[in-house]
């Protein structure tokens, strides 16, 4: 049977595969990357784990929405893991860990199924995917899901370790709020437990944090880093990051790049959820007076403590201010709530919502959200950003723990609670945030969403590195 003209024209269009790591977050961000380089009229094929692409079909529409172009198609691989996994709390890193182990000879079995492949973007934890491109010849980038501020504290991991500012045990407050002098950029403000989660330990020769050390150097034998920022956020770090990494692509906040560049396009609104989202919050939020509401969530991964649970849920009954709170499913460990005092139930019907996934993207463009108290997950802090709204931070592991520091202290558009979980702090934070100071946190929130605008806007940083980007990949077609 001979083959059509519009098969052809495929073949011969530049193909780009995306490997994320398979979790919620990294998923989240590498989808709207492959989805604007869809929009470019590239071939992309989407390499994720069987797991993770049976939550999308079950709960996102992310599959029908990708399916609008012709040049886009998913492939799977195992993450190795049983179905009954639960991939969260501190679990999460043995997806990342199983398929390390287990998917070079799965990815070299791909690769020649999906030949020819003009180049490869890697998510930034897998370099072994670097190696496997190597060994077809074809050019490997890698796409760094968190933010600069975490990816430049990691590259120096190694000079905090000789400087002998790691290891540390973390056994006082004192010990903690130490200053870490070896981050070039950061050396005014960064304290140890503002290093990211993995440096919390004793051991130089923990396998974690052994991971992110080489994972993180091996981004210098990328062709190019991907980072979903932008320039007037992170400034200052990008210039240290392009001492070692001179070929960076800053092309966020991705999810509204996204959305602005398919304006008017007949597309629906895209989600990328791993759990099915309760829309009937947003009825309710319609019913809720501007910025009066504190949306809170801590994303994917984190599981609370019953404790844990119980004192945020006091915190927030006891600040009197209206809340949505969203608590997936299986986010509290041991499972039931036990008996809930009458005053929390009371307050939750007269100023509450709780749901077990929530559309975020929505949440935090709808006018009566007034503030976010999050777990400072890259893919929340770049949406809170681009939507205007100030923050309370509650960092959970990894990169969040720097993240909130920068929350705080760095860009002023909230507050870092990180390492504290008491029913009277919380309380008196919200007030904070939603009442004392709520005039200069809008302020500094709406004066960095405005640059989030200008950065994805005609000529601004994010879509001239985007278009870059996309001519560097034709490029590498065109040589091929």
């Amino acid at each position: 049977m001979e083959s059509s003209p519009q098969t052809h024209l495929h073949l011969l269009l530049p193909h780009v595969l995306i490997f994320p790591i398979p979790v919620q977050g990294h998923v989240n961000s590498m989808l709207r990357l492959a989805e604007l380089l869809c929009a470019a009229n590239l071939r992309v094929t989407f390499l994720i784990s069987d797991f993770a692409l049976a939550r999308l079909q079950a709960h996102s529409n992310a599959q029908s929405r990708l399916s609008l172009y012709p040049d886009f198609s998913f492939t799977t691989i195992s993450d190795g893991l049983p179905a009954d996994h639960p991939r969260a709390g501190d679990r999460a890193m043995e997806v990342v860990m199983s398929l390390r182990e287990t998917g070079r000879a799965k990815l070299r079995e791909i690769m020649m199924r999906l030949l020819p492949v003009t180049c490869v973007i890697g998510d930034g934890g897998y370099s072994f995917a670097a190696d496997v491109a190597d060994e077809f010849g074809i050019p490997f980038m890698s796409f760094r899901t968190v933010g600069t501020c975490c990816f430049w504290a990691h590259f120096c991991v190694p000079d905090i370790i000789q400087a002998g500012e790691l290891p540390f045990n973390g056994s006082s407050d004192y010990e903690m709020d130490l200053p870490v002098t070896t981050v070039p950029g950061m050396e005014g403000f960064l304290r140890r437990r503002d290093l990211p989660g993995f440096c919390r330990t004793e051991d130089p020769s923990d396998p974690l944090l052994q991971y992110i050390q080489f994972e993180t150097r091996q981004s210098t034998r990328a062709k190019a880093v991907i980072l979903n920022t932008f320039e007037d956020l992170e400034g200052p770090i990008l210039s240290q990051t392009r001492s070692q990494i001179p070929n960076l692509f800053t092309i966020g906040p991705l999810h509204s790049h996204l959305k602005a560049r398919l304006d008017g396009a007949a597309t629906p609104q895209s989600s990328t959820s791993f759990w099915e989202e309760d829309w009937s919050c947003m009825k309710w939020l319609d019913a809720q007076p501007p910025k009066s509401v504190l949306y809170v969530s801590f994303g994917s991964i984190t599981v609370l403590t019953k404790d844990q649970f119980m004192e945020f849920w006091h915190g927030l009954v006891n600040s009197r201010q209206r809340f949505l709170w969203v608590i997936r499913p299986e986010s509290v460990s041991g499972g039931g709530q036990g008996n809930i005092p009458a005053e929390l139930l009371e307050g939750t019907r007269e100023r509450g919502c709780m749901v077990g996934w929530a559309p975020q993207e929505a949440v935090l463009s709808h006018q009566a959200v007034g503030g976010f108290w999050t777990h400072s997950g890259w893919n929340s802090t770049m949406e809170s950003i681009a939507a205007g709204v100030p923050m309370i931070c509650w960092p959970y592991f990894a990169d969040q723990m720097i993240n909130s520091r920068f929350v705080g202290e760095v860009w002023k558009l909230g507050l870092d609670m990180k390492d504290l979980c008491d029913r009277e702090v919380v309380e008196k934070m919200i007030r904070d945030l939603m009442e004392v100071r709520k005039e200069e946190f809008v302020e500094s929130a709406n004066r960095m969403a405005e640059l989030a605008r200008k950065a994805i806007g005609d000529g601004g940083s994010s879509f001239r590195n985007l278009d870059r980007l996309v001519e560097a990949i034709r490029s590498l077609a065109f040589r091929a």
